[in-house]
């Protein structure tokens, strides 16, 4: 038996239904008997959604109203008569088992099953297996229009049936029609026979993904604006009632290995890609959620990987993932376990742990952990932020593909520091510099809406705009240049930046509320550099894990601008002789790194910090500048020459408080330079307040 089903939603109707989100509001649905071609009674049901507002379009169509639809039932109510009625009526025709059968797939994919997910209730298993009309059609009917050409219109005009869609209800007549073109195609001149059924996926299975894998394009999306705690099972939820290949939800994470809001997601057709795109913009909880299309070479990229460790770890299959931040560097095995208890036991014991290594050997404080089942893994999630010896851990969902993105391409694709990157000084042209002292008169406004610019803080700051300094606001974007929701504004005294603190704090900016603290410019730069401020005062930067190599900076070919002062430092050669043979060296003059003259405020950037740091919206990339410029440069005031290598040190962990002669102390009983670092180099001001800033130093 057949099912015949049609429904309809509050907004759009037709090839966009359930591409803008609105529920449901009409079933209509009978029963037919394939073997002795009988159908049952006609239902049609009323559905009350939550949002009552319905489009311009459904008015037309269908007919409703507010006031009708205000006395229906609500959607779990009607699905649970549905099951009802229709187990009723097969009793009555002698059956025992049915199939749905819908016009096209937009009513069982895109609506049922994403807003029935969203309410937080199950459909029955019958929703998971359905006939696509139109395909079933196409099938019997080769000469016919194309599947996504097709509606119960050009169907029924195709056959020449004689229907009038104006002599019945909306819904009825659509169901009516269908049932006559299903008899039609079951007739002695077709007799076609109803064999495979579209199907659903219950649950998103997860897998590795290997780099010799072909991805079709055609099958990839990104999905971008995801909440940082966001799991595959979460994405999978989102894209319900599309069918995901195995292991194709794929987090992308920056530098850093955190979460950067972004996955791609690999399905299993490029059909079911196609109704993804539709839901460009749809919801996870109160965030939209952006959905492009992508590449299979994309996906591969984040997804793909071939570490023996990897492959043997993810190969037992339906396994929950767990991924473990902030373990102590000496953390065995036995210690994780002891960790989660017997609570939650560990697939394998400890063949279900995997620590993530830098290409030395040390390990990164990372691990991800498997469980055979989601109460074990919910069991481990509440020993979040619990204690490991002297350090709170910190426990996420994971996925397969992050597995290998963090283990693979992050840590074991690339050396840890191949050379030290050219340090990047400060700018800072007059008249305006950013204060460096000890003076309170700047404040931190922390929570701004990403949306948020310049006017918005200017009209939040309401009459205090007119005690900032010029050129006072910066805006504080992340690594990958977007908002993170913070800003430092500079006042013209201290007195100003405590009232706007008092008068500001916690103040409506659009839909959300604003923090505000007072701070100095030296507790500016320090966060700045990756530390924490707040009421109860400032925190440390959380850089306990080594450097990692520094992005790659794009090239522009533009006038060189460079301090001469500080010529010295954009050399290359200057921190890091070539190795190569000096006929060599010759013949490929040396290139100078330089920045714009506009540029309002650089900090060191050759320190990747955990969690990255913000970084000031003006930052630029150091840049190569033409042979002319090295010249000119070179110059323009000595060149100092470093020793050769190896006479080169880094130190790294050192205490923030610091001072050359803390250094020189530490060094005490070893040659080293005659000269101490700032003799070496001749810096402005300026420079040196900012190259002593960082946790890190270069030592000669």
């Amino acid at each position: 038996s057949l099912v015949v089903l049609f429904g309809a939603t509050a907004g759009a109707y037709g090839a966009k239904l359930g591409s803008d989100e609105r529920e449901l509001i009409l079933l209509v649905w009978q029963v037919v008997d394939l073997q002795n071609k009988k159908v049952g009674t006609l239902h049609k049901s009323l559905v009350k959604a939550d949002n009552l507002d319905l489009s311009d379009q459904c008015r037309e169509v269908s007919g409703l109203t507010p006031e009708g639809l205000g006395k229906a039932e609500p959607l779990d109510r009607v699905l649970q008569q549905f099951s009802q009625l229709v187990s009723s009526d097969l009793k009555v025709l002698g059956r025992s088992s049915y199939t749905l059968c819908s016009d096209g797939q937009l009513l069982i994919r895109q609506v049922l099953h994403p807003e029935t997910s969203k309410k937080n209730f199950l459909l029955s298993d019958c929703f998971y297996s359905f006939y696509d009309l139109r395909k079933e059609f196409h099938t019997c009917y080769p000469s016919s229009a194309a599947v996504k050409d097709q509606t119960i219109k050009t169907m029924a005009e195709y056959l020449g049936l004689g229907t009038d869609e104006a002599e019945e209800d909306f819904g009825v007549w659509q169901v009516k029609t269908m049932v006559a073109v299903i008899f039609s195609m079951l007739s002695e001149g077709c007799n076609h026979v109803f064999t495979e059924p579209e199907t659903v996926k219950h649950k998103y299975e997860t897998g590795p993904c290997s780099k010799s894998e072909t991805v079709d394009s055609e099958t990839v999306i990104r999905a971008r604006g995801l909440p940082w705690q966001s799991s595959d099972q979460d994405i999978a939820r989102f894209f319900k009632g599309l069918n995901i290949a195995k292991g194709g939800v794929a987090l992308c994470l920056n530098s850093q290995g955190r979460r950067n809001g972004e996955a791609l997601v690999r399905f299993v057709s490029s059909e079911q890609r196609d109704l993804a795109l539709e839901r460009h913009k749809h919801h996870m909880g109160s965030r939209y959620i952006e959905v492009y299309k992508a590449t299979g070479e994309e996906f591969l990229k984040i997804a793909g990987g071939t570490s023996n460790e990897v492959a043997q770890f993810l190969s037992k299959e339906n396994q929950v993932i767990i991924r473990m931040r902030g373990l102590p560097f000496t953390a065995t095995q036995e210690d994780v376990l002891g960790f989660l208890g017997p609570e939650c036991p560990v697939t394998g014991g400890k063949e279900g742990l995997l620590f993530v290594k830098y290409p030395d050997g040390r390990p990164t404080g990372d691990a991800f952990v498997l469980f055979s089942c989601e109460e074990y893994a919910q069991n481990a999630l509440k020993k979040h932020k619990e204690i490991l010896g002297k350090r709170y851990i910190e426990l996420f969902r994971s996925t397969a593909a992050e597995v290998q993105q963090v283990v693979l391409n992050r840590y074991m694709s690339t050396p840890l520091i191949p050379t030290l990157p050219t340090p990047i000084i400060p700018v800072i042209p007059p008249p305006y510099t950013i204060a460096t002292g000890s003076v309170r008169d700047c404040v931190r406004l922390r929570g701004l809406p990403y949306t948020a610019g310049i006017d918005d803080i200017l009209e939040f700051m309401g009459d205090a705009t007119g005690d900032i300094k010029p050129h006072g606001v910066h805006m504080v974007l992340n690594q990958q240049g977007r908002p993170s929701g913070d800003a430092f504004i500079q006042m013209k005294s201290a007195d100003k930046a405590f009232m706007v603190a008092q008068k500001c704090h916690k103040k409506m900016m659009k839909d959300r509320y604003v923090e505000v603290f007072q701070c100095s410019g030296e507790e500016m730069n320090f966060v700045l550099m990756g530390g924490t401020l707040n009421r109860s005062g400032l925190s440390p930067p959380p850089c306990k894990l080594p450097c990692l190599s520094p992005p790659a900076y794009a090239a522009f070919q533009t006038a060189a601008v460079i301090p001469a002062e500080a010529a010295a430092l954009y050399q290359p050669q200057a921190l890091l002789p070539s190795t190569r043979t000096p006929q060599a060296s010759a013949a490929a003059p040396p290139t100078v790194t330089y920045y714009p003259a506009q540029a309002a405020q650089l900090y060191m950037n050759y320190t990747a910090y955990y969690p990255s740091p913000p970084v000031s919206p003006t930052t630029v990339g150091y840049i190569a500048a033409p042979p002319g410029a090295v010249a000119a440069a070179a110059t323009a005031t000595h060149t100092p020459i470093l020793p050769q290598p190896g006479a080169l040190v880094r130190m790294q962990g050192l205490p923030y408080n610091t001072g050359m002669k803390e250094i020189l102390s530490f060094f005490q009983g070893y040659q080293y330079a005659p000269d101490d670092y700032n003799g070496l180099i001749q810096l402005s001001d300026q420079a040196r307040s900012v190259l002593q800033a960082p946790k890190e130093w270069v030592c000669l």
